[in-house]
């Protein structure tokens, strides 16, 4: 009996045209083959299962493939092809960074690098996770790749190329992967199903393919993980329940009981959740994207392949668009956006989930700013009558004769008079001007009393 392999290393590509989602790196590389312009050095970089090291190693096999087709693909057939592929040639040293990131370890390879190739035209080193190098060992390197053997390939794949320092990064030419599309992702899962004789659901697949999150890889590894838990046909509620994702059918309840204003539905929701060790943060972003897809409903912009080619889920969504508003719709997307960071930390992420979503429920209820706007003008509108603020009579300060002054009290030294020139009486009404009045009488009698006190004579020792 052969022994058994994952479905991630089984089906990996051997040739460019089974590299997906990555057409315009792979165009680059077979035309740099055919004009013979090849580069020292060269830099995959892009998130986890998008094709870093599988493009380096097919792009090895296709430089040491003895019968090369006129496209540039690899024939998968010569020994030096077969040998790459089972990761035993002698001229295609694959190197893992994270372990071998000493200056040691380069410099056995600055030691080695000046040998022949055994049987192939290029001796290749392909440096794994190359950001995990040390300063030291980046340094050791710089002189080989800028001077190399004319028959030296060096390949270097990381996931954080931020990390390479730039002297390294100023020698290689670089390829920044994409991630890989959920629908370009269902379409490889659903040849794999095929091959193995599984029967899985279209929607199972998408569920499969929205959990891995760009990375082909981990759509693999999730679909075995599902195929040797599960017997038979693989649906859709399967493949949540393996993963620990909440059924969609729960958001559109979550929609009918905000317009109904059943909040006990949120207690409802997070029992389960909480019973059944669902991931609170994927949920959230369950609900995000739930609410973005109604959005683009609302404004017609183009839905997504997927949704459009599941005609139910479709009507479903568009029948779940006539409970929102755009502006509503825009209102739960930051509520949900800024409770996604505050659940992050919350020290009860189930109590602070509950309120997150009684928050978006009670929306539903909210009158919208504009309509407030709306209402308060018609008010003011009828409280002024027929006629307008603008054309009211302003009434004038009646003039006022000035009030007698206060009789001044028996002292010797005559106070200076208050000159009130700067304020009349017809600018200001009565009683500011007697407050003023009181506020200089006031003044006067403290200025009074001060020079009564310094004309004391000092009392004798």
């Amino acid at each position: 009996m052969p022994e058994y392999q994952v479905i991630a290393r089984r089906f990996r590509p051997q040739q460019f045209s089974q590299v997906l989602g990555q057409e315009a790196i792979v165009v680059t590389l077979k035309n740099a083959i055919k004009r013979d312009r090849l580069a020292t050095a060269y830099l995959f970089c892009g998130s986890r299962g998008t094709g870093k090291t599988t493009l380096a190693r097919v792009f090895a096999k296709a430089l040491n493939c003895a019968h090369p087709t006129e496209e540039g693909e690899p024939c998968n057939q010569c020994p030096s092809c077969k040998e790459i592929s089972q990761g035993i040639s002698l001229d295609v040293l694959e190197i893992d960074g994270a372990s071998h990131r000493g200056i040691d370890d380069v410099r056995q390879i600055n030691e080695t690098v000046g040998y022949a190739a055994s049987s192939g035209k290029y001796k290749i080193y392909i440096i794994d996770e190359v950001h995990m190098l040390t300063k030291e060992a980046f340094n050791a390197l710089l002189k080989t790749l800028e001077e190399p053997p004319p028959k030296v390939k060096f390949f270097f794949a990381t996931t954080e190329p931020h990390k390479v320092i730039p002297t390294i990064l100023s020698r290689c030419q670089r390829f920044n992967l994409n991630r890989i599309s959920s629908d370009t992702i269902a379409q490889k899962l659903a040849k794999i199903c095929k091959e193995l004789s599984i029967s899985i659901d279209p929607e199972a697949l998408m569920v499969i393919a929205k959990r891995a999150e760009g990375g082909l890889r981990d759509a693999e590894s999730i679909l075995d993980q599902i195929i040797a838990f599960h017997e038979g046909a693989i649906t859709a509620t399967a493949a949540s329940d393996i993963l620990g994702i909440m059924p969609r059918e729960v958001l559109f309840t979550l929609d009918k009981a905000g317009k109904m204003g059943d909040y006990g539905v949120v207690f409802t929701v997070s029992e389960q959740l909480f019973n059944q060790g669902k991931d609170f943060i994927h949920f959230v972003e369950m609900f995000i994207e739930h609410i973005r897809t109604i959005l683009m409903i609302k404004l017609g912009a183009a839905l997504p392949a997927s949704l459009t080619a599941q005609q139910t889920e479709k009507e479903t969504y568009r029948a779940a668009a006539e409970l929102y508003s755009i502006e509503q719709c825009m209102t739960i997307l930051d509520i949900l956006v800024e409770g996604l960071t505050t659940l992050r930390f919350a020290p009860s992420p189930r109590f602070a989930l509950e309120s997150l979503m009684l928050k978006v429920l009670r929306t539903h209820h909210r009158i919208p700013i504009d309509v407030l706007v709306k209402r308060l003008a018609e008010l003011e509108t009828r409280s002024n009558g027929a006629v307008a603020p603008s054309t009211r009579p302003v009434e004038q300060p009646k003039e006022q004769p000035l009030p007698p002054p206060p009789p001044p009290k028996p002292e010797t030294v005559k106070p200076e008079p208050v000159k009130l020139k700067s304020i009349s009486a017809e600018a200001l009404p009565q009683h500011r001007y007697d407050t003023l009045l009181q506020f200089a009488a006031v003044e006067l009698e403290g200025t009074v009393q001060i020079k009564k006190i310094n004309r004391q004579p000092l009392p004798s020792t």
